[in-house]
């Protein structure tokens, strides 16, 4: 099948990853409603289409944090990206660099943050809080050392939701030998991943933590780690401890309240992230695009206000904008070009977004994406 949407890209990870990766990128918390109102909220809003009004230029870019992106749109942070194509993280690194997009690292990335930064382009780097505060300052070290020009600070990640699709697949909870055969079977059954992947996509070890799990193997055994370290205690004032280590930007990742993101701003935050996990967290909670206009409005003039959650298209960018995003984060889209074909999909994905924004900003008389805000969408939506 040639690719022609995210949703196709879809199908090819389902097809070429083995079932316990496929889920673990595709699945979400509990029943998954959060997840399905997402993209279900971004496909409810209406664009108002209007024509005769010379679209011959059209200027896609944004300033933020002292970047250009060539269109507003940035690869969100995705863990264990390195599982679903050959050193993943360093083929998406380089099909983000070569678009002019910005690529978020996760810290449950494969690849380790100095690999990825080698590159040519440090990309932006993903932390969260943890118990380790000796680790989590010798992250900061390194990820400053390596350049990252930004610091996304996850908030909505005190502990690890409950995503029934990875007990069922067997990501979590699975043990013994059953389970070992099951794992087994799996990859044996998608031939190309295990030899692109598992033959020689080594090591399968969560490369910015390998540090602090130094008599562990496999990426199970890091996971386990990083559960155990997340840290509940978490207030704003541990910004301030961050900041002993890092003098860069910090955009906090995980808002969905209007209170919070004031909060934020009280904390000395350069940006924030609409966000709710991508669904992976607490189920039953409201879309990102739902919250994002309350948001922009109440804290758009003090800080860069990003978002992330359900973009299938670059018709969701341009509603995204209209409602006072800066740019949008994509993580499911760019983690299922991976899967389906590593660095030359994800490529494809991206120019693909790209084509659709245009079309979208031709169609609705936008020809400057900064200009964009509530005019472009129907006003009976």
């Amino acid at each position: 099948m040639r690719a022609a949407s995210v949703s196709d890209y879809r199908e090819l990870a389902r097809r070429r990853l083995p079932k316990i990766f496929f889920e673990y990128i595709d699945g979400g918390s509990y029943a998954e409603a959060t997840l399905a109102r997402n993209v279900a909220d971004l496909e409810a809003i209406a664009l108002r289409q209007r024509v005769m009004r010379d679209m011959s230029q059209l200027d896609m870019t944004v300033t933020s944090l002292g970047q250009t992106f060539s269109m507003p749109v940035g690869l969100a942070p995705v863990g264990m990206a390195g599982m679903y194509a050959r050193r993943g993280e360093t083929q998406a690194a380089r099909a983000a660099a070569a678009a002019g997009i910005p690529m978020c690292l996760s810290t449950v990335s494969v690849c380790s943050l100095d690999e990825v930064a080698a590159t040519g382009v440090a990309p932006w780097f993903q932390l969260y809080m943890l118990k380790d505060r000796g680790y989590m300052r010798e992250l900061l070290a390194r990820a400053r050392e390596a350049g990252c020009p930004v610091l996304a600070f996850t908030v909505d990640l005190p502990i690890p939701g409950a995503r029934y699709r990875d007990v069922r697949s067997g990501f979590t909870g699975s043990s013994g030998l059953s389970g070992a055969l099951n794992t087994a079977w799996d990859g044996l059954t998608h031939p190309a991943w295990m030899w692109d992947v598992w033959a020689n996509g080594r090591p399968h070890t969560l490369g910015s933590v390998a540090g602090a799990v130094s008599d562990s193997r496999r990426v199970t055994d890091f996971l386990s780690w990083i559960a155990r370290n997340f840290d509940r205690s978490v207030t704003w004032k541990d910004l301030d401890w961050v900041r002993e280590t890092w003098d860069r930007p910090i955009v906090v990742k995980g808002v969905l309240d209007v209170a919070d993101a004031k909060d934020a701003v009280k904390a000395g935050a350069q940006g924030l992230v609409v966000s709710n996990h991508g669904g992976r967290q607490l189920d039953g909670v409201r879309s990102s695009i739902s919250a994002l206009p309350g948001i922009a409005q109440a804290v758009g003039s003090d800080l860069e206000v990003y978002m992330d959650g359900g973009i299938r298209s670059g018709l969701d960018v341009l509603k995204a904008m209209a409602l006072g995003a800066k740019a949008c984060f994509v993580g499911r889209a760019w983690a299922y070009a991976l899967g389906a074909g590593g660095e030359a999909q994800v490529a494809k994905m991206l120019a693909t977004l790209r084509s659709e924004l245009a079309v979208a900003m031709i169609l609705t008389g936008c020809a400057n994406i900064r200009d964009a805000g509530r005019e472009l969408l129907d006003a009976e939506t």
